[in-house]
């Protein structure tokens, strides 16, 4: 089984279930995850509250935000 590895600028402390939890979801990048509602990636399983902090911290970072519903 090979493995493919995606190019990311995900927060690199991102712990490995969130990890895991968006790459399920073909999330690789910041500006994909820009794409996705808050409530929609809370839903993921491996996502938790310290995640969707950092991840928000790093949208804002890009002057990026949650997509709205």
């Amino acid at each position: 089984m090979t493995v493919e590895k995606h190019q990311t600028n995900l927060p690199s402390k991102l712990a490995k279930p969130a990890q895991r939890a968006l790459a399920g979801a073909d999330i690789f990048t910041i500006e994909q995850l820009a794409k996705w509602p808050e409530k929609d990636l809370m839903d993921l399983h491996g996502m938790g509250p310290k995640a969707m902090g950092q991840l928000r911290e790093a949208l804002n970072e890009k002057g990026l935000s949650f997509a709205k519903k």
